[in-house]
């Protein structure tokens, strides 16, 4: 423990002191919590940072909108509007945010997809404009006490389980360890394709001491084929990476095992593009004497796809790289927990 860390320890616990005191009004009803006439399916963690919120909601579009009228729901995080607002063909990454233009450009045809800080606020106008929903997916959604969820997913990597974590400003978490045992299950994300069995045994019994019997899950990343931003495009093995999430280190080791990566453009998670940083990679691009292809995320693409970009997309040859949501196994009971908890929600 080095003297940074000894530092910060009093403040961890007096945030905690607050968390803990917050969570027990909660609990005892002091502060309210709303229910609603429809199947509330909240996803979160108990980390700051990337624990793969947004490729569980696409996976669980793809599980439950064919069949129950579906809206997502978050925050819109760092958007440069405010209030409610529901996702439109005239909306970008400023409007609403980065990831919910991600799900709307995926899926704007088969679900609506709205942003709202205040998600209490929200919802009454989801339902009021389509009383149809029976579906609220609600994004980053584990420490929004005053909504009472019908099933919350709890996601945490193999990485850095919320188990070995400390509460901020000394780890990164949000709340006490404890906080898993509002989940109805937990899963494990960005687990190795190969887990073995005595590490999927004891990372169970480790999330079981503090979320009691619930469910364990443990899934996987899988990425798709690099999709070209503009028609036409070939794709070449040596590859620029352009990033701008919060964990960059498996996106940066799958390039590294199947491309030739060339280097990689790091920035923050949620990070706004400038021209400057275009000009930036731009520099680097044209020093290349091969052909190469620059290859970024589904999330960053949304923000780089804009008319100030243009040029720097129609010069080089940008693609896309798709990412989906797996489980190693158990898939089809997780996915039976999840149809139950809606169908248990009868239509209002």
């Amino acid at each position: 423990m080095n003297f940074i860390k000894l530092l910060l320890y009093p403040f961890a616990a007096l945030y905690n002191a607050v968390m803990r005191l917050r969570n027990h009004l909660y609990d005892i009803g002091q502060k309210p919590t709303f229910h609603f006439e429809t199947a509330v399916i909240a996803i979160g963690n108990l980390n700051v940072g990337g624990s793969g919120k947004t490729p569980m909601v696409e996976y669980l579009i793809n599980l439950l909108s064919k069949d129950y009228p579906t809206v997502t729901l978050s925050r819109g995080y760092r958007r440069e509007t405010s209030g409610y607002r529901l996702a439109c063909a005239e909306d970008t990454a400023r409007s609403i945010g980065d990831e919910p233009l991600q799900l709307f450009r995926k899926f704007g045809g088969s679900i609506h997809v709205a942003v709202g800080e205040d998600r209490v606020f929200a919802i009454p106008h989801i339902l009021q404009q389509f009383p149809e929903t029976r579906v609220l997916l609600l994004d980053d959604a584990m420490q929004q006490r005053s909504i009472a969820p019908n099933f919350t997913i709890l996601l945490t990597t193999q990485e850095r389980p919320f188990y070995r974590d400390f509460l901020l400003p000394f780890g990164r978490l949000r709340e006490s360890r404890r906080g898993a045992n509002r989940a109805d299950v937990v899963v494990i994300t960005k687990c190795e394709a190969e887990l073995k069995t005595i590490e999927e045994v004891e990372m169970t019994a480790r999330v079981k001491l503090y979320a009691g019997e619930k469910p364990v899950f443990f899934s996987c990343v899988k990425y798709g084929s690099p999709q070209p931003f503009r028609p036409g495009m070939a794709f070449s093995d040596n590859v620029i990476l352009v990033s701008g999430i919060a964990d960059s280190a498996p996106l940066r080791s799958f390039c590294a095992r199947q491309f030739q990566l060339l280097r990689h453009f790091d920035y923050p998670d949620h990070y706004s593009y400038s021209v400057a940083d275009l000009q930036e990679i731009e520099r680097y691009c044209r020093a290349q004497i091969r052909d190469f292809a620059i290859v970024t995320t589904e999330k960053d693409m949304v923000k780089l796809n804009g008319k100030e970009f243009s040029p720097y997309l129609d010069r080089w040859k940008w693609f896309s790289l798709p990412i989906q949501h797996m489980f190693i196994k158990d898939g089809a009971k997780f996915d039976e927990l999840v149809r139950n908890a809606v169908t248990r929600t009868p239509p209002h």
